[in-house]
């Protein structure tokens, strides 16, 4: 399995395969997913939420919420907890989001990783050196996009945002590894207009959700790394502090 990188401490590879196929072989796995689970968990979890990531349009969803005593987050709204990064600025401390997302939600459930973490550019630093302190090799998954057909497409904004956290590491890298490290060091200082023109950052700019770009781009402004436990993404703030 040459594509399993297993040679180097830290790996970078794509969407719901790698999940599958390598996330138990890795002490830490991280999804990242900028646009836009990775961001709303950061901000919720930074917040003093608690995200019980639930799998994109399946059955049973409001269920689900009601019986852990949570919100059921919508699809993308501004006017109601949702997938849209905005619409958590003012989650409250103590309060449990049930959010659905067809990637980074979708990932972080069937990770097999001891210890799984959602990222984003805004934790990016607070994920690294979470993880330089806790050691061990480490599988960054960019979750990518789902075409309508369900197949997986290249997203720029999940390859820089996974090199945000790869700069900062000091281990073996892979190839891979280092060509995301290459693309965010070329980015970093236009993250904001980068993001703006992808292909998802100018769908939600067509869909009015210019605010969920801009927060996306923001760089290591968040101490927060969340942390997947017994279903829920919580910050683990003493490992961020650490």
């Amino acid at each position: 399995m040459h594509y399993a990188q297993q040679e180097y401490s830290v790996r970078l590879q794509w969407g719901l395969p790698a999940v599958q196929h390598l996330s138990a072989q890795a002490a830490h796995c991280v999804i990242v997913d900028v646009l836009s689970f990775g961001t709303s968990v950061d901000i919720a979890c930074g917040n003093g939420a608690e995200v019980l990531p639930y799998r994109y349009k399946t059955t049973g969803a409001a269920d689900f919420a009601s019986e852990q005593q949570a919100i059921l987050a919508a699809e993308r709204s501004h006017h109601q907890p949702s997938l849209s990064p905005a619409s958590l600025c003012g989650l409250k401390a103590g309060s449990r989001l049930v959010l659905p997302s067809q990637n980074g939600a979708a990932l972080s459930l069937i990770s097999e990783s001891a210890n799984t973490v959602a990222a984003c550019l805004r934790n990016a630093a607070a994920v690294a050196d979470y993880l330089e302190a806790m050691g061990g090799d480490v599988l960054l998954v960019a979750a990518g996009e789902l075409d309508a057909d369900g197949r997986l497409r290249f997203a720029y904004e999940d390859f820089i945002g996974a090199g945000a956290i790869i700069q900062r590491l000091r281990r073996g890298k892979s190839p891979e590894a280092l060509a995301a490290e290459a693309a965010f060091e070329l980015a970093r200082h236009d993250l904001e207009r980068q993001l703006q023109f992808t292909a998802s950052g100018a769908e939600l700019a067509a869909r009015g959700f210019q605010d969920d770009i801009v927060l996306a781009a923001q760089l290591n402004i968040s101490a927060c790394v969340p942390v997947l436990d017994d279903g829920a993404f919580r910050a683990g703030r003493e490992l961020a502090a650490a």
